[in-house]
Protein backbone atom coordinates (compact mmCIF):
# COMPACT_ATOMS: atom_id res chain seq x y z
CA UNK A 1 0.00 0.00 0.00
CA UNK A 2 3.23 2.47 0.64
CA UNK A 3 4.66 1.80 -2.51
CA UNK A 4 1.24 2.16 -4.22
CA UNK A 5 0.74 5.15 -2.19
CA UNK A 6 4.13 6.28 -3.71
CA UNK A 7 3.75 5.73 -6.77
CA UNK A 8 0.48 7.20 -7.12
CA UNK A 9 1.64 10.57 -5.23
CA UNK A 10 4.94 10.79 -7.60
CA UNK A 11 2.65 9.98 -10.80
CA UNK A 12 0.47 13.02 -9.40
CA UNK A 13 2.87 15.23 -8.56
CA UNK A 14 4.77 15.75 -11.70
CA UNK A 15 1.18 16.16 -13.48
CA UNK A 16 0.62 19.09 -10.87
CA UNK A 17 4.70 20.45 -11.42
CA UNK A 18 3.59 20.40 -14.98
CA UNK A 19 0.70 22.48 -15.04
CA UNK A 20 2.58 24.92 -12.58
CA UNK A 21 4.21 26.06 -15.78
CA UNK A 22 3.63 29.71 -15.61
CA UNK A 23 1.71 30.07 -19.64
CA UNK A 24 -0.74 27.21 -18.67
CA UNK A 25 -1.04 28.61 -15.54
CA UNK A 26 -2.28 32.04 -16.82
CA UNK A 27 -4.39 30.11 -19.17
CA UNK A 28 -6.59 28.52 -17.07
CA UNK A 29 -6.20 31.49 -14.29
CA UNK A 30 -9.16 32.88 -13.13
CA UNK A 31 -10.47 35.94 -11.20
CA UNK A 32 -11.73 36.39 -8.10
CA UNK A 33 -10.75 35.76 -4.14
CA UNK A 34 -10.52 32.57 -2.87
CA UNK A 35 -10.89 31.31 0.54
CA UNK A 36 -8.81 32.53 2.70
CA UNK A 37 -8.43 36.02 0.93
CA UNK A 38 -6.00 34.29 -2.12
CA UNK A 39 -6.51 35.08 -5.42
CA UNK A 40 -6.11 33.39 -9.27
CA UNK A 41 -6.83 29.64 -7.80
CA UNK A 42 -9.37 27.54 -9.81
CA UNK A 43 -12.81 26.50 -10.20
CA UNK A 44 -14.13 23.33 -9.22
CA UNK A 45 -15.19 22.55 -12.83
CA UNK A 46 -11.41 23.11 -14.03
CA UNK A 47 -10.03 21.21 -10.71
CA UNK A 48 -11.83 18.23 -11.73
CA UNK A 49 -10.85 18.92 -15.43
CA UNK A 50 -7.09 19.00 -14.19
CA UNK A 51 -7.82 15.74 -12.14
CA UNK A 52 -9.24 13.94 -14.91
CA UNK A 53 -6.30 14.82 -17.45
CA UNK A 54 -3.70 13.92 -15.31
CA UNK A 55 -5.44 10.35 -15.44
CA UNK A 56 -5.02 10.57 -18.92
CA UNK A 57 -1.55 11.38 -19.28
CA UNK A 58 -0.56 8.90 -16.82
CA UNK A 59 1.23 6.59 -19.01
CA UNK A 60 3.35 9.31 -20.32
CA UNK A 61 3.85 10.84 -17.13
CA UNK A 62 5.31 7.81 -15.86
CA UNK A 63 7.49 6.95 -19.04
CA UNK A 64 9.17 10.44 -18.71
CA UNK A 65 9.25 11.84 -15.31
CA UNK A 66 10.34 8.75 -13.62
CA UNK A 67 13.33 6.52 -14.11
CA UNK A 68 11.17 4.28 -15.79
CA UNK A 69 12.77 4.64 -19.06
CA UNK A 70 16.12 3.64 -17.65
CA UNK A 71 14.92 0.53 -16.23
CA UNK A 72 12.82 -0.33 -19.03
CA UNK A 73 15.80 0.19 -22.05
CA UNK A 74 18.43 -1.24 -19.81
CA UNK A 75 15.96 -4.71 -19.62
CA UNK A 76 15.36 -5.04 -22.85
CA UNK A 77 19.14 -4.54 -24.04
CA UNK A 78 19.81 -7.54 -21.37
CA UNK A 79 17.21 -9.68 -22.98
CA UNK A 80 18.59 -8.57 -26.55
CA UNK A 81 21.88 -9.59 -25.30
CA UNK A 82 20.49 -12.85 -23.27
CA UNK A 83 18.90 -13.65 -27.19
CA UNK A 84 15.87 -14.23 -25.21
CA UNK A 85 13.40 -12.36 -27.42
CA UNK A 86 10.75 -14.89 -27.10
CA UNK A 87 11.81 -16.27 -23.28
CA UNK A 88 10.95 -12.92 -21.57
CA UNK A 89 7.45 -11.12 -22.49
CA UNK A 90 7.52 -7.87 -22.72
CA UNK A 91 4.74 -7.41 -20.15
CA UNK A 92 6.71 -9.51 -17.73
CA UNK A 93 9.92 -6.79 -18.41
CA UNK A 94 7.61 -3.76 -18.31
CA UNK A 95 5.84 -4.87 -15.07
CA UNK A 96 10.12 -5.42 -13.44
CA UNK A 97 10.62 -1.67 -15.00
CA UNK A 98 7.44 -0.53 -13.44
CA UNK A 99 8.38 -2.09 -9.62
CA UNK A 100 11.55 -0.87 -10.13
CA UNK A 101 10.47 2.91 -10.51
CA UNK A 102 8.03 2.35 -7.62
CA UNK A 103 11.00 1.18 -4.96
CA UNK A 104 13.23 4.28 -6.40
CA UNK A 105 10.31 7.27 -6.75
CA UNK A 106 8.85 6.53 -3.48
CA UNK A 107 10.76 8.80 -1.53
CA UNK A 108 9.50 11.38 -3.87
CA UNK A 109 5.81 10.40 -3.83
CA UNK A 110 5.72 10.47 -0.07
CA UNK A 111 7.50 14.06 0.40
CA UNK A 112 4.55 15.48 -2.79
CA UNK A 113 1.61 13.29 -0.51
CA UNK A 114 2.78 14.79 2.73
CA UNK A 115 3.84 18.40 1.70
CA UNK A 116 1.25 18.84 -0.87
CA UNK A 117 -1.55 16.46 -1.84
CA UNK A 118 -2.55 15.91 2.54
CA UNK A 119 -3.11 19.89 3.09
CA UNK A 120 -4.85 20.26 -0.49
CA UNK A 121 -7.20 17.45 0.75
CA UNK A 122 -7.15 19.19 4.48
CA UNK A 123 -8.12 22.70 2.28
CA UNK A 124 -5.03 23.89 4.11
CA UNK A 125 -3.50 25.25 0.82
CA UNK A 126 -4.81 26.47 -2.36
CA UNK A 127 -4.36 24.60 -5.89
CA UNK A 128 -1.64 26.69 -6.60
CA UNK A 129 0.27 26.53 -3.48
CA UNK A 130 0.15 22.95 -4.22
CA UNK A 131 1.45 22.98 -7.77
CA UNK A 132 4.21 25.20 -6.64
CA UNK A 133 5.11 22.74 -3.84
CA UNK A 134 4.89 19.54 -5.70
CA UNK A 135 7.25 20.88 -7.96
CA UNK A 136 9.99 21.20 -5.63
CA UNK A 137 10.70 17.39 -4.81
CA UNK A 138 10.28 16.67 -8.30
CA UNK A 139 12.67 19.11 -9.67
CA UNK A 140 15.38 17.85 -7.35
CA UNK A 141 15.16 14.21 -8.50
CA UNK A 142 15.31 15.16 -11.97
CA UNK A 143 18.41 17.73 -11.62
CA UNK A 144 20.44 15.06 -9.59
CA UNK A 145 19.97 12.59 -12.41
CA UNK A 146 20.68 15.20 -15.25
CA UNK A 147 24.14 15.83 -16.88
CA UNK A 148 25.19 19.35 -17.06
CA UNK A 149 26.04 18.97 -20.91
CA UNK A 150 22.25 18.05 -21.43
CA UNK A 151 20.95 20.68 -19.21
CA UNK A 152 23.20 23.18 -21.18
CA UNK A 153 22.39 22.01 -24.52
CA UNK A 154 18.72 22.05 -23.92
CA UNK A 155 18.70 25.38 -22.08
CA UNK A 156 20.67 26.99 -25.15
CA UNK A 157 17.68 25.27 -27.71
CA UNK A 158 15.50 26.97 -24.97
CA UNK A 159 16.98 30.27 -24.85
CA UNK A 160 17.33 30.27 -21.06
CA UNK A 161 20.94 30.10 -21.43
CA UNK A 162 21.33 32.79 -18.78
CA UNK A 163 20.21 31.04 -16.01
CA UNK A 164 23.18 30.88 -13.32
CA UNK A 165 21.10 28.13 -11.38
CA UNK A 166 19.68 24.76 -12.64
CA UNK A 167 16.89 25.56 -10.73
CA UNK A 168 15.83 28.50 -11.71
CA UNK A 169 15.13 26.68 -15.51
CA UNK A 170 11.83 26.06 -16.14
CA UNK A 171 10.28 23.12 -15.86
CA UNK A 172 10.30 21.86 -19.26
CA UNK A 173 13.65 22.96 -19.78
CA UNK A 174 14.49 20.10 -16.65
CA UNK A 175 12.01 17.61 -18.35
CA UNK A 176 13.85 17.60 -21.51
CA UNK A 177 17.50 17.67 -19.94
CA UNK A 178 16.37 14.82 -17.83
CA UNK A 179 14.96 12.56 -20.33
CA UNK A 180 18.00 13.19 -22.52
CA UNK A 181 20.16 12.02 -19.96
CA UNK A 182 17.99 9.28 -18.74
CA UNK A 183 18.40 7.62 -22.32
CA UNK A 184 21.77 8.44 -22.31
CA UNK A 185 22.53 6.57 -18.88
CA UNK A 186 20.24 3.67 -20.02
CA UNK A 187 22.58 3.22 -23.04
CA UNK A 188 25.83 3.18 -20.81
CA UNK A 189 24.48 0.52 -18.88
CA UNK A 190 23.32 -1.67 -21.47
CA UNK A 191 26.43 -1.55 -23.21
CA UNK A 192 28.05 -3.04 -20.04
CA UNK A 193 25.85 -5.75 -19.10
CA UNK A 194 26.00 -6.45 -23.46
CA UNK A 195 29.76 -6.97 -23.71
CA UNK A 196 30.37 -10.03 -21.95
CA UNK A 197 27.32 -11.95 -23.98
CA UNK A 198 29.26 -10.55 -26.87
CA UNK A 199 32.13 -11.91 -26.01
CA UNK A 200 30.42 -15.24 -25.28
CA UNK A 201 29.23 -15.15 -28.95
CA UNK A 202 32.20 -14.23 -30.52
CA UNK A 203 34.16 -17.26 -28.95
CA UNK A 204 31.11 -19.68 -29.79
CA UNK A 205 31.40 -18.39 -33.71
CA UNK A 206 35.04 -18.76 -34.04
CA UNK A 207 34.76 -22.24 -32.84
CA UNK A 208 32.08 -23.47 -34.54
CA UNK A 209 33.78 -21.54 -37.57
CA UNK A 210 36.96 -23.70 -36.66
CA UNK A 211 35.49 -26.56 -36.44
CA UNK A 212 33.76 -26.30 -39.97
CA UNK A 213 30.06 -26.36 -38.40
CA UNK A 214 28.87 -23.60 -40.55
CA UNK A 215 25.38 -24.91 -40.99
CA UNK A 216 24.95 -25.10 -37.22
CA UNK A 217 23.57 -21.65 -35.72
CA UNK A 218 25.71 -20.15 -32.56
CA UNK A 219 22.96 -19.42 -30.76
CA UNK A 220 22.03 -22.78 -30.08
CA UNK A 221 25.35 -23.40 -28.15
CA UNK A 222 25.64 -19.69 -26.78
CA UNK A 223 22.31 -19.37 -25.12
CA UNK A 224 22.76 -22.06 -22.48
CA UNK A 225 26.64 -20.86 -22.09
CA UNK A 226 25.30 -17.20 -21.66
CA UNK A 227 22.26 -18.62 -19.32
CA UNK A 228 25.06 -20.64 -17.54
CA UNK A 229 27.67 -17.66 -16.86
CA UNK A 230 24.21 -15.64 -15.98
CA UNK A 231 23.37 -17.83 -13.16
CA UNK A 232 26.23 -18.57 -11.89
CA UNK A 233 27.32 -14.58 -10.91
CA UNK A 234 23.52 -14.04 -9.70
CA UNK A 235 22.70 -11.67 -12.73
CA UNK A 236 19.29 -10.95 -11.83
CA UNK A 237 20.79 -9.27 -8.41
CA UNK A 238 23.75 -7.32 -9.99
CA UNK A 239 21.48 -6.26 -12.83
CA UNK A 240 18.86 -4.55 -10.25
CA UNK A 241 21.22 -3.51 -8.29
CA UNK A 242 23.28 -1.44 -10.59
CA UNK A 243 20.00 -0.07 -11.89
CA UNK A 244 18.69 1.30 -8.36
CA UNK A 245 22.26 2.39 -7.27
CA UNK A 246 22.70 3.93 -10.34
CA UNK A 247 19.93 6.61 -9.33
CA UNK A 248 20.93 9.23 -7.43
CA UNK A 249 19.53 9.60 -4.34
CA UNK A 250 18.14 13.54 -3.33
CA UNK A 251 19.00 14.55 0.16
Amino acid sequence: MTLLRGLAASVLGTGLALLHHPALAQTLKITGAAPGGAANEFTVKTQVLIIMTLLGLLPVLVLMMTSFTRFIIVLSLLRQALGLQQGLPNRLITGVALILTILVMRPVGEQIWEKAMVPYDAEKITLMQALKIAEAPLSRFMLAQTNKSSLAQIAKLAGEEGVAKPEDHGFTVKLAAFVLSELKTAFQIGCMLFIPFLVIDLVVASVLMAMGMMMLSPLVISLPLKLLLFVLVDGWTLTVNTLVTSVRAVG
